[in-house]
């Protein structure tokens, strides 16, 4: 049986079909053939809206089996997050993964949209992972830092000279997913 992964893509218009879909094929290329990547194309992308978004999160979450790995990039991590913080449907996940998201909030960027004050503390049951390229001009680094702040169990990794595509390169990540499933077998 294949180890399901979602990968949530970020926001933009053509981000599903020109920007994303490269980081899923690399994490497709390192994982290899025992994992599922499932990418769904997220509706209103070049407008997204964190409600809208969690409809259709909540939706493929039912789709997935438990021990899934939970997978999302900038504005799609930050969806993702909050999402999972906020479900009463409280399922048992593999990990959850942010690749560069912005924090809303002290220290991160304003708003004034109260759907995205979820209590991340609330993530303990679940291995966080957070990434984040020191070189991304479009969400700085610092937005990072927040999220493992607010996540004390979170593992932090900034990768020097990656951009906010962490340069279409996910092995990291892929290492880190086989790591932890490795472990959770034993």
């Amino acid at each position: 049986m294949k180890r399901q992964i979602l990968f949530v893509q970020g926001a933009g218009e053509g981000t599903y079909d020109h920007w994303d879909n490269k980081l899923v094929r690399s994490l497709e290329a390192h994982l290899g053939p025992q994992f599922e990547v499932c990418y769904p194309r997220m509706p209103g992308e070049e407008h997204p809206s964190y409600p809208t978004w969690r409809t259709e999160l909540y939706n493929e979450f039912d789709r997935l089996d438990d021990g899934a790995v939970l997978i999302g990039h900038s504005v799609g991590g930050t969806f993702l997050i909050h999402a999972v913080a906020e479900s009463t449907e409280k399922r048992k996940w593999g990990a959850l993964v942010l690749i560069a998201a912005p924090f809303f909030g002290d220290g991160g960027w304003p708003s004034d949209d109260d759907s995205l004050k979820a209590d991340l503390t609330m993530l303990l049951d679940v291995p966080v992972f957070v990434y984040h390229g020191a070189a991304d001009s479009e969400v700085p680094p610092t937005h990072s830092e927040l999220y493992a702040q607010q996540i004390s169990h979170a593992t932090l990794r900034i990768l020097p000279d990656r951009d906010h595509q962490l340069g279409n390169d996910l092995s990291e990540v892929a290492d880190d997913i086989r790591r932890l499933i490795a472990v959770a077998q034993k």
